[in-house]
């Protein structure tokens, strides 16, 4: 289990992302070797009548289970591309705003609710993770569309059917721990114990798009570039990769793609013309006209591959 994590851990120019990652895997494997993972969720008896408050800090990086500890990082591993994109001094405001603020609505949630039930609320970064999923939406262009048996899907399905699987593992296991139950429904699961999961992951929403509305101006905050270089040496390892710089907001701010296009091959240089809705795209997200159509070119116009090209060079 160890080796797979630290093949999680590869995230170039993510610092904060890295380190969350680690924080959040160390977390679990700490409690779950004691097993204490099933006890971790939040209740109305721990915060408000034995004033638990470990149990804050705890529920933000620990997972209940192992499978719900795999999705969780993979996602938040995807997600490290917000890192890259707006800079590791933003994206840190980024991690507590969504943290803070999901775990205030849960403790005003268990207050309204009084609740009696046992870890009412399941344990993990979920605000985190569904906070994601909003810029996720809204910023991430689709490179890729196809069908199954005649239902439309994109490149992003896969994503979002990752999150709604960490909700229904979440689910399970807290069914089946309590019912020693190991067959069950999805609508068993969900009319058993929506609230342990689902709530965590619609507050997560709410705070992702109080972020994307920039209410209070919160998208201008960002920490000092201290924080980045700090967890940039404290971090796991890259593999040989070079240490990450901490990038800024790339809009209007994008370099010139010709500084770095000497080190790829010529013959890549020479694939297809990208489309105008690609170069429209990456046009759109702050990159200049000829940079992107280079990068499109490199990348055989996958949206997606390009993005990180340009994001790299901009890093650099």
């Amino acid at each position: 289990m160890t080796q797979k994590l630290s093949c999680l851990f590869i995230a170039d120019n993510a610092p904060i992302t890295r380190a969350f990652v680690v924080a959040s895997g160390l977390f679990t494997v700490f409690f779950g070797i004691q097993g204490r993972s099933s006890k971790l969720g939040l209740s109305y008896l721990d915060i408000f009548g034995k004033f638990r408050l470990w149990k804050l800090i705890v529920s933000v990086f620990a997972f209940s289970s192992t499978p719900e500890l795999m999705f969780g990082l993979y996602l938040l591993y995807y997600f490290r591309v917000f890192e890259r994109q707006i800079g590791s001094n933003k994206y840190s405001v980024f991690i507590l705003y969504s943290v803070m603020v999901s775990l205030l609505f849960e403790i005003l949630a268990l207050a309204i609710l009084k609740d009696p039930a046992v870890n009412l609320f399941t344990s993990g970064p979920y605000g985190l993770i569904f906070a994601s999923f909003v810029p996720f939406f809204f910023d991430i262009p689709v490179s890729t569309r196809f069908r199954v048996f005649g239902v439309r899907f994109s490149d992003k399905s896969f994503i979002y059917l990752a999150g709604l699987q960490n909700v229904h593992l979440s689910c399970s296991f807290f069914l089946s721990r309590d019912t020693k139950s190991r067959f069950c429904s999805p609508l068993q699961l969900l009319l058993s114990s929506w609230k342990r999961s689902i709530i965590p992951g619609i507050f997560g929403v709410v705070c992702g798009s109080l972020y994307h509305l920039n209410v209070f101006s919160i998208r201008k905050a960002k920490f000092p570039e201290v924080i980045a270089s700090f967890f940039s040496r404290i971090s796991w390892p890259s593999m040989g990769t070079p240490p990450a710089a901490p990038s800024r907001n790339i809009v209007g701010n994008a370099p010139p793609f010709t500084a770095r296009q000497r080190n790829y091959p010529s013959s890549m240089l020479s694939a297809t013309e990208p489309t105008e809705d690609s170069i429209g795209t990456l046009v759109s997200m702050g990159f200049d006209r000829n940079s992107a159509r280079q990068a499109l070119v490199q990348a055989r116009n996958d949206v997606n591959v390009a993005t990180n090209i340009l994001l790299e060079a901009h890093a650099h």
